[in-house]
């Protein structure tokens, strides 16, 4: 049976791994570290296809311990077990090192029961997972890991390994390719070599002869590898990762930014997401500097739920456009920050005697109450206290630099006596 192309192509040694320069070029703390042969507990996060269980391997080669592999998606407390009981015996005479995959998916009890073998050091563990660690393993067995984060691996890194791969085809039967075929599948990878190893494979099985050759095109790698350049989970951080760049590209007026994120969840075919971060950003960071923003932003929502894709992204388009172009303020969001604080500090106090409920004006205890009504004084308003007595000098709101709130600004010291008129 041939090995899969992607399991032979595995690196040997550090020098052949591809991507993660970060983490394991010359002076690196983690190339430090297995050059060594230090024998720590860590913990691999990352998307697939990145290395993962390629520097795990070479880990345990380097401290001569005996790999275990499982899978939390489907290893049991039992497994777990089964692989500590072979600690001090001959099965593992060197210790154990444990590739424990997708930890996240191992409940409390299931960490927990590593615990005791990682303190006394017969068993190393590197745990692996597609999640935020910080989220979803448990506190105590962090401590005592080291957090290494991996990254998808750029389309000019992962192109020496496809080459690497076509021509491990090309020994086994004659193999051509059309130019650009390797960058092309290097970039539709998405960051995933053991994908960008896959589609190879695939391709040289399905390839056209041309005269006895097989011969790859860019037009079948591309079905091959259709949608797969896009890393998207909903509800994972690859989402919440492309929901913070949308709100963040908004914020710093860049419509070029906000458009791509926004066709990303598109093309992912989430429209909830970016409806949300739309509709927020339209009082987060526009605000008072154009408040009609919100009504233009809720109107484009409504019609883009109503029509569905493809058509909704015109109306999401022209309100992500319209968010990144418009004058910026940030006062709503300050503003309601400092009072909330206040109230959740305790810092309240009774409501002021006149803006009580209206049932002591009829029952004859208006002239109790004293509320001034504003609209009985010229330009509607008078001045009395509205704030709680122990509050009543606070200011929450500021006024933005933006045009429009400096006119409201100007407008409100006139009335009131602070301005120049």
């Amino acid at each position: 049976m041939q090995r899969p192309l992607a399991d032979e192509i595995r690196p040997k040694t550090l020098e052949e791994v591809v991507g993660q320069r970060h983490l394991l070029a010359p002076g690196a703390v983690l190339r430090r570290l297995i050059e060594a042969g230090t024998e720590a507990n860590m913990v691999f996060y990352g998307p697939s296809g990145t290395g993962k269980t390629t520097i795990a391997n070479l880990i345990a080669e380097k401290t001569h311990k005996t790999l275990y592999r499982l899978n939390a998606t489907t290893a049991s407390l039992q497994d777990v077990k089964d692989v500590i009981a072979d600690v001090d015996t001959l099965l593992a005479p060197g210790g154990i090192l444990l590739y424990l995959d997708e930890i996240q998916y191992f409940n409390k009890k299931q960490q927990q029961s590593l615990l005791e073998f990682m303190e006394n050091g017969k068993l190393t563990l590197i745990a692996s997972t597609t999640e935020n660690p910080y989220f979803y393993v448990y506190g105590a067995l962090l401590s005592r890991s080291t957090v290494f984060e991996f990254k998808s691996v750029p389309p000019k890194e992962v192109e020496p390994a496809v080459l690497r791969a076509l021509e491990i085809e090309k020994a086994r039967a004659p193999l051509d390719w059309e130019p650009g075929l390797p960058l092309h599948i290097a970039t539709a990878c998405g960051g995933d070599v053991r994908k960008a190893m896959n589609a190879v494979e695939l391709l040289c099985s399905a390839a056209p002869l041309r005269d006895g050759v097989r011969y790859l095109t860019c037009a079948d790698a591309g079905q091959v590898s259709q949608r797969s350049a896009m890393r998207y989970d909903k509800g994972g951080d690859a989402m919440y990762d492309l929901a913070s760049a949308l709100m963040k590209s908004l914020r710093g007026s860049d419509p070029d930014a906000a458009l791509h994120y926004l066709a990303r969840f598109l093309e992912a075919g989430d429209l909830a997401t970016p409806c949300r971060r739309l509709l927020c950003s339209a009082s987060e960071d526009v605000g008072m500097a154009y408040p009609q923003a919100v009504a233009i932003v809720k109107a484009c929502v409504d019609t883009a739920m109503q029509l569905g894709l493809p058509e909704a992204q015109l109306p999401l388009a022209q309100a992500a456009v319209l968010l990144a172009t418009a004058p910026k303020s940030n006062s709503i969001t300050a503003g309601i920050g400092r009072a909330w604080a206040d109230v959740r500090a305790g810092r309240t106090g009774d409501v002021p005697r006149q803006l009580q409920n209206v049932h002591a004006d009829t029952t004859g205890f208006d002239s109790r109450q004293h509320y001034q009504y504003p609209h009985n004084f010229p330009g509607h308003w008078v001045a009395q206290q509205y704030l709680p007595d122990a509050l009543k000098d606070m200011r929450y709101y500021e006024w933005g630099d933006n045009k429009t709130e400096q006119a409201a600004k100007a407008y409100w010291e006139k009335i009131k006596g602070k301005g120049d008129a």
